[in-house]
């Protein structure tokens, strides 16, 4: 069941895409900070968020 829409869905993707850009451009261990990007791209591509789940949040409209 789906459980990220509209603007946290787009905060997600695009925090997302922002933290990878860092895996390219940061030097040495700085880079794995870039990595961080992957949950909210998986999150924000798929609408579905254990974290949500777990705290019976549900910002997606239409399931």
């Amino acid at each position: 069941m789906k459980n990220v829409g509209g603007a946290d869905r787009a905060v997600r993707i695009i925090a997302g895409v922002a933290l990878l850009t860092l895996f390219y451009f940061l030097p040495g261990y700085w880079k794995l900070f870039g990595l961080t990007a992957i949950p909210l791209l998986v999150t924000g591509l798929s609408q579905r968020c254990g974290i949500n789940k777990l705290l019976g949040r549900n910002t997606c409209r239409i399931n």
